[in-house]
């Protein structure tokens, strides 16, 4: 059997390109014979809560969703620095406020119906009426229908990423027919979630068998696809924790694992394939602005210098293991306007403990939350909080710890009432504007409490890395980071390593920083 062990070559311009591919295995997998049985099963550690793109909006739904729903605009493989053709063509004007996408007219959704340009502009003013957690992507973008295969976004202000923005899985075009006639709408009163998380409405490769949001969900092939066959028909992915993954993996039981960390890739032996890179998913910390929330205690900014200087991140680093970088801000290394560095996040006890003397904290407990039954690419978020609370009594701040579950916790988070905690931050579309979130009145920056105008320094900072173009984007996102970090609520913590792992008989993988990896692509 051939071992590959391979450190993927480093970066894009604006994105991650990580592929493994080997050539010589053709071993099949259990239950195969014809090309149209293969079973492929995959390890995953769900943070899954609905197939239903408009409301899709963590790692795991990515997978599956692009998996099931085309969009109008793609990727190849892992390449993120060049947007191609999916269901539709687009133009785009010269200052970046109209993009017209053109239909081809060979789509077909899984019931046999043609995908049309009224199915892209429901799917687009679905997401946006429904204002769930993708509904962003699309802020300030007015949708209509132009022609008979012809959708026009108009931006009220120039969107160069708009182009980056359509690949992701929480666009995918839904049969505007099939929902309108199962709860569906455009507005606030849309009702199809329950049935697209039974029967999916897509025009991917791939279609709904059975979902679960703690088990496993299961992929057949879509019979009515436009594209390629798959390599496989049937698709387990699994609820797996990393190191159950790896003895599934070993012994065959699974093809793929996606959330091993270093040391459990470092002993696999030679029977099995590896790929790793740098994480495009950045671990952060957040306290809470909000007097509400606070409690008079995280929102103190001697309070926050004290958290940022004693955070010991090279033992944070030790624990994430070989391939781990700890980022300068909250864009990913792996992306233009990165921070490779900044002195408020350095650990110093000393001066740790100075600015906590300063900020008249007094040891009230601070309740520290995070979702306990997930990895990030097999960093377990408890061990990292047991971390931080560890290194930050030493500076005199007491962290209570608050595990939970990622489907409750999620609630709690995004309604902005958690006073601190741990999380992570994958990326929406592959570039630096896509961490803007991260700002006062910004859909992350609520989730902190940090509401708008009360940090005019940072707002301005955004505003000017937003407006940038050309070269001038690194040095205004460099800017931005580096205002966010001096008075923020958010603490860059860690990118880990990120690691696939298969079974010899897996030809080709490619990882992408948006959805990890598309299933239909997998040989």
């Amino acid at each position: 059997m051939l071992t590959n062990r391979l450190r993927a070559p480093a970066l894009l311009a604006i994105g991650l390109a990580s592929v493994l591919a080997v050539s010589g295995c053709s071993a099949s997998p259990a239950g195969s014979g014809d090309t149209s049985e293969k079973t492929l099963v995959i390890d995953k550690s769900f943070d899954l809560k609905t197939t239903d793109p408009a409301r899709a909006f963590e790692l795991t739904g990515s997978i599956v969703d692009k998996a099931i729903y085309e969009t109008a605009l793609d990727f190849e493989g892992s390449d993120v620095t060049t947007v191609v053709p999916g269901i539709a063509t687009y133009e785009e004007n010269d200052d970046n406020t109209v993009l017209t996408l053109t239909v081809d007219g060979e789509h077909t959704f899984s019931d046999g119906s043609p995908v049309t340009a009224d199915d892209i502009v429901f799917s687009y003013q679905r997401v946006q009426g429904i204002a769930g957690n993708p509904s962003f992507l699309l802020d300030g973008v007015t949708v209509e229908k132009t022609g008979d295969d012809t959708v026009t976004l108009t931006s009220a202000t120039p969107n160069p990423a708009l182009p980056f923005i359509l690949p992701n899985p929480s666009l995918g075009i839904v049969n505007s027919k099939v929902l309108l006639a199962n709860g569906g709408s455009t507005g606030a009163d849309d009702d199809a979630e329950a049935f697209l998380n039974e029967t999916s409405a897509g025009s991917g490769p791939y279609m709904l068998e059975a979902y679960s949001v703690t088990t496993k969900v299961t992929l057949t092939l879509n019979p009515e696809y436009a594209g390629d066959k798959p390599a496989y028909s049937r698709v387990v992915l699994e609820n797996v924790e990393g190191a159950t993954q790896k003895i599934n993996v070993q012994a065959g039981a699974a093809q793929i694992a996606l959330d091993l960390n270093a040391d459990q890739v470092s002993d696999m032996g030679d029977d099995v394939n590896v790929v790793e890179n740098v994480s495009p998913y950045l671990i952060y910390s957040w306290f809470n602005q909000d007097a509400a929330v606070s409690a008079g205690v995280t929102n103190q900014p001697d309070f926050l210098k004290a958290v940022r200087q004693g955070i010991d991140y090279d033992t944070i680093l030790s624990i994430a293991g070989e391939g781990a970088v700890q980022p300068g801000g909250m864009v990913p290394s792996i992306f233009t306007g990165a921070l490779e560095s900044d002195p408020s996040n350095v650990f110093d006890l000393d001066a740790a403990k100075e600015a906590l003397a300063s900020s008249g904290y007094n040891g009230e407990e601070v309740t520290f939350s995070y979702p306990n039954d997930i990895t990030v690419n097999g960093l377990q978020m408890q061990t990292l909080a047991e971390a931080i609370q560890s290194q930050l009594k030493d500076v005199g701040i007491t962290l209570t710890l608050a595990p939970g579950p990622i489907s409750t916790f999620l609630d709690a988070f995004r309604a902005g009432t958690l006073q601190s905690g741990i999380m992570y931050w994958g990326p929406d579309f592959p570039d630096p504007s896509n961490y803007l979130v991260f700002n006062p009145g910004e859909s992350l920056g609520l989730r902190a409490g940090w509401a708008a105008g009360t940090d005019e320094a940072v707002t301005s900072a955004a505003a000017a890395a937003a407006a940038a173009s050309g070269d001038e984007r690194v040095s205004a996102y460099e800017a931005w980071q580096t205002a966010a970090n001096a008075s923020g609520p958010f603490v860059p913590i860690v990118q880990p390593g990120q690691y696939a792992v298969t079974t010899p008989e897996i030809s080709s993988l490619e990882l992408n920083p948006v959805w990890t990896i598309d299933i239909a692509d997998i040989k």
